[in-house]
């Protein structure tokens, strides 16, 4: 049990012995129950039932988003479609990853907690046609396509590459997946994994970054 300094003469000294006994006895976050309030700005608790702080601001509590939400995948073999004007899924080999895995099949993008996160894709697209191939890009969240959210892009040429990439804001839900879906109206068009040359590093087919923004 701890004892609060007793006051001396030595205010100087009392004080400093009193900062180092609150240091000590107050080196946890208090747990918000029943009776917390949110009414004043700033005040920070620890939330037993669902793991994390929260804090009180514009007369709510807000949690405070710990490093238990990112991702960085990436795709260094080519991609092809075996059928044109058909949806295939993408599926990334993680670099980096916290509270958000690959599922099952791989190709799931599985988010443990709730919030708002903010995705960065990207893909290499590729031709071996002098025709015009075209190119689809879009989310598909827990196996439903997002209402407009395709990329379309186009090659003209033989031997063309453009990288194309987007960041966009999404809102999950604990245990909804992602995935990255794309399609070509010509099987001559691929995600194009570029190898290393001596001056510069390979390139991936297609990259994507997932970073949580707020729960």
């Amino acid at each position: 049990m701890r004892v609060v300094p007793p006051i001396t003469l030595n205010l100087t000294a009392w004080a400093e012995n009193l900062r180092r006994y609150l240091s000590k006895a107050l080196n946890q976050l208090d747990a918000r129950d029943d009776y917390a309030t949110a009414a004043e700005d700033g005040i920070l608790l620890w939330d037993r039932e669902y793991g994390y702080p929260v804090v009180s601001k514009g007369g709510e509590w807000r949690q405070v988003v710990l490093e238990d939400g990112r991702y960085a995948g990436g795709i260094t073999t080519d991609q092809t479609a075996a059928s044109i004007n058909t949806a295939y899924a993408l599926t990334y080999t993680s670099s980096a990853a916290e509270g958000i895995t690959n599922g099952t099949p791989a190709s799931r993008i599985v988010f443990e907690e709730a919030g708002e996160y903010m995705i960065s894709f990207s893909a290499q697209i590729s031709s071996t046609s002098s025709s015009t191939v075209n190119f689809w890009f879009w989310p598909r969240v827990n196996g439903s396509d997002v209402a407009g959210s395709t990329m379309k892009n186009a090659l003209h040429q033989n031997g063309a590459t453009l990288v194309v990439s987007r960041s966009v804001i999404f809102n999950f839900a604990a245990g909804d997946y992602l995935e990255a879906m794309w399609a070509v109206d010509s099987t001559n068009g691929f995600l194009d994994a570029t190898a290393a040359t001596a001056f510069a590093p390979a390139a991936p087919a297609s990259t994507i970054a997932i970073t949580r923004l707020h729960g």
